[in-house]
């Protein structure tokens, strides 16, 4: 088995528990904790949490401009006691909550890079434009960077470790020059080597790049592991930004922090990259150890919605994971990076996230993720990439999720037969096994209505469309095969009654 993995038998599904646009209210952690026993019985087994601890704008931060991994909203830093979500003690009874339903709890790790130091430093440096990461733009010199974070609201609870520019190998800041857009390479120091080639110039984005080689930063990163295991007794991690850090560090991190829980602690990382090769090639240097979530198939889904009907969805799975690394793909629709405003925004299309969503929670390849977002909707206000104000609302998919939810609990079992065979329409079907013996068909199409014979090995059978969208039943002949359907631009699953 897989590290981590859920088994096959399990039907693991996780979910994805935030949204970058949530309220800055902590009622965050309260709210979910509220909720855990209704996420529990909709059929999701974990929930994917966002970053717990102190980002560099306090109670306004999503976490990912981590400042303190140490402080779960426990002390007065950034402006607030509280994070965006709420305080520690809330998270810990949240945590609690939801294990104690049955859920599994996985803690979002930004371990590459820090945000909001405490104190400037001088350092000495060499400018490095960012599309040219080998050629230096100037010779050495002096630069001010915010590289000393002291965390004297905690006062060396939990850990007595401050960093400083020694515990980083490159800035993307001077600020004897704030106008400058230049990166920063520390003196003496070497940019990751590992790196995959094509994404050299994303390795030293952050504000101070965090340098996995030194033997101090190991062992505060392998002490911070061990704290937040032993405080919040989570079941894994979401490892961020991987692809911006040596692959063997994650590796190294991963068996120490395993050995110390004394299981194998599930484990995901994010490589964004629409590449699936340079998820092959991390795969292969972290030899398996963690899974990834599928970008590339997200960036499937997102031009399947945006292509109007005219995409092949014959190679609706062609380059992803889920097709050539199964067992170690975290499938995923949406997420906080690809939503409506983001960096990353690569949205994929309302109409056509249903059928998305079938295809990541129906089929037995990958583990699947949903996104908090597409299940609750949303509603906020943020700035593109233009300088302008929009107003953003996300459709609420809760109703047919949940179908889905139910259909992958109770038919998604057994074997599976593809029918991938026509540029519009598409369908497989699931053919149960002896603890799940119903069988189950799904069809859809990106285009016109559409029918196919498949089948399912259920001679004289009737079926009948979860979703609602098709009214009337289905009969199987004598061979087991039915003629199922679904309408234009939708998804039809059809379960054995």
């Amino acid at each position: 088995m897989t590290i981590g993995k859920p088994t096959t038998e399990l039907n693991g599904v996780m979910m994805q528990y935030f949204q970058w646009y949530l309220p800055a209210d902590g009622t965050h952690w309260h709210t979910l904790q509220t909720q855990a026993q209704t996420l529990a019985d909709a059929g999701f087994t974990a929930i994917w949490l966002p970053p717990a601890y102190k980002g560099a704008a306090g109670k306004d931060d999503v976490g990912y401009a981590a400042y303190d991994l140490y402080d779960l909203g426990e002390f007065f830093q950034k402006g607030s006691i509280r994070t965006k979500y709420g305080t520690r003690e809330e998270y810990l009874a949240a945590v609690q909550t939801l294990q104690q339903t049955g859920l599994q709890v996985y803690a979002d790790a930004v371990l590459t890079h820090r945000h909001g130091g405490d104190e400037v430093e001088e350092c000495k440096a060499i400018a490095i434009a960012p599309d040219t990461r080998n050629h230096p733009s100037s010779e050495i010199e002096v630069i001010q960077a915010k590289t000393c974070f002291t965390f004297s609201g905690r006062n060396s609870k939990h850990s007595n470790f401050q960093w400083h520019q020694h515990h980083f190998d490159a800035v993307n800041h001077n600020l004897r020059n704030s106008h400058s857009k230049n990166f920063y390479h520390l003196q003496d120091k070497l940019f990751e080597t590992e790196v995959d080639p094509r994404y050299w110039d994303e390795s030293f984005q952050f504000a101070c790049d965090v340098d996995t080689n030194n033997p101090e930063v190991q062992a505060e990163l392998k002490h911070w592991g061990e704290w937040i295991l032993d405080t919040t007794k989570i079941d894994g991690f979401r490892l961020d930004a991987v692809k911006h850090a040596r692959p063997t560090f994650f590796n190294e991190w991963l068996a120490h922090v395993r050995r110390h829980a004394k299981n194998k602690l599930f484990a995901v990382g994010d490589y964004w990259a629409d590449d699936v090769e340079s998820l092959h090639g991390f795969i292969s240097r972290t030899g398996g150890q963690l899974s990834l979530f599928d970008v590339p198939l997200h960036y499937n889904f997102h031009r399947a919605s945006r292509a109007g009907g005219h995409f092949d969805m014959r190679r609706l799975l062609f380059g992803t994971l889920m097709r050539e690394q199964p067992a170690l793909a975290v499938t995923f629709v949406e997420n906080h990076d690809s939503q409506p405003l983001q960096q990353l925004e690569s949205v994929v299309e309302p109409w056509f996230k249903p059928l998305a969503y079938a295809l990541i929670l129906l089929r037995r390849e990958g583990y699947p993720c949903v996104f908090y977002g597409d299940y609750y909707g949303g509603h906020y206000w943020g700035t593109g990439r233009d300088g302008k104000t929009y107003e953003v609302w996300l459709d609420s998919h809760r109703w047919l999720i949940d179908q889905f939810l139910y259909a992958r609990k109770h038919y998604a079992h057994g074997e599976q037969y593809d029918y991938f065979d026509h540029p519009e329409c598409i369908g497989w079907t699931r053919l149960g096994t002896p603890e799940f013996p119903k069988a189950m068909a799904v069809m859809m199409s990106d285009g016109p209505p559409g029918s196919k014979w498949m089948e399912v090995g259920r001679p004289n059978t009737t079926f009948h469309d979860l979703t609602r969208h098709v009214k009337s039943p289905v009969i199987t002949n004598e061979f087991g095969w039915g003629d199922f359907s679904c309408s234009g631009g939708s998804v039809s699953v059809w379960v054995e009654a």
